[in-house]
């Protein structure tokens, strides 16, 4: 699968630079959660595609955007609407681990390449050779995540608030392993809901058990949440949270006074862009959404023009 995905990596790229295709009309599924505890995540999304299709020259891409609000059920009736006629030559998938995960068989059955930006670490050991990841999964991200917390903050008692979903725990796991390998194991690891609304018990526990740092894992309603509570309960103790964090939605729920020695994991900081061609795909994208960009945005354009020139020379 390594060498398959390698000569399609390869293949892409010798499209873009020969700029050569013919114009095209392709239709794009793309499944995202525009409802339910992800919706932000899954709105960021659904914005990058849309750019993408906007700015296309050699190929015309249509966006077909169905919502999967949050649940696996919600994402197979989505991908049944989706591959109604004739089959597309990709699909966008959402972000939820849980909802890949009930799609990734479906995909196999068509063989209709799956795309996501999904972190849960199982989806990449499944061994389905229609599944491609455009974002780093938990086993590389949570590595770095840990090791920034020990090494880098100097933390001895970590405190693990992790979500209770299936990226949830895909992140705990590896979080553990490696504050394992670190020698600095978690003095609380902590499960939370999705539908939990108070997140101060869990707060608290990691105030009790002296935690010299709180690590989050959360999705970014959840993140919000923890952050503002923290903030009250524990205003000293250095929060680095995930990448849900990073988020500029997310972060503009919360006061100044509330980020307030908070940090956030991420695979890449478009908003920090200064010059050179990423600092015009920010303009790009503030001009088009009115809003600020994020990962999960940069990493939906950039699939959603891939997909676009593959689909063109039919090399799925």
């Amino acid at each position: 699968m390594g060498r398959r995905r390698s000569a399609v990596a390869a293949a892409a790229l010798a499209v873009l630079v020969a700029g050569s295709a013919a114009a095209q009309d392709l239709r794009l599924p793309v499944l995202v959660p525009l409802t339910g505890f992800v919706a932000l995540e899954g709105t960021s999304q659904r914005n990058g595609a849309l750019l993408a299709a906007g700015q296309l020259r050699d190929v015309t891409l249509r966006p077909e955007v169905l919502d999967t609000a949050a649940t696996p059920e919600a994402a197979v009736t989505a991908w049944e609407r989706a591959m109604g006629g004739v089959l597309p030559p990709a699909t966008v998938g959402p972000i939820l681990g849980t909802q890949m995960l009930a799609l990734l068989p479906l995909a196999q059955e068509r063989g209709v390449p799956l795309l996501t930006i999904s972190g849960t670490a199982r989806l990449g050991e499944l061994g389905n050779p229609w599944f491609f990841r455009f974002f780093p999964s938990d086993a590389t991200v949570k590595v770095a995540h840990a090791r920034y917390v020990v090494e880098k903050l100097g933390a001895k008692r970590p405190a693990v608030i992790y979500q209770s979903t299936a990226y949830g725990q895909s992140g705990r796991e590896q979080l553990a392993r490696t504050f394992a390998d670190l020698k600095t194991p978690p003095v609380l690891e902590e499960s939370i809901a999705p539908t939990v609304n108070d997140l101060s018990p869990a707060i608290l526990r990691a105030k009790n058990a002296n935690a010299d740092v709180i690590v989050l894992h959360l999705h970014a309603a959840s993140t919000v949440l923890a952050v503002r509570q923290a903030r009250q309960l524990l205003p000293d103790v250095p929060i680095v949270a995930g990448s849900a964090m990073h988020q500029p939605a997310a972060a503009a729920l919360l006061e100044p006074a509330e980020l307030k020695g908070v940090c956030a994991e991420t695979a890449a900081s478009p908003i920090s862009a200064t010059s050179g061609p990423m600092k015009a795909f920010l303009e790009a994208h503030v001009i088009y959404h009115s809003t600020r960009l994020n990962k999960y945005f940069q990493n939906m354009y950039e699939f959603s023009v891939c997909d676009a020139y593959l689909g063109t020379y039919s090399l799925f």
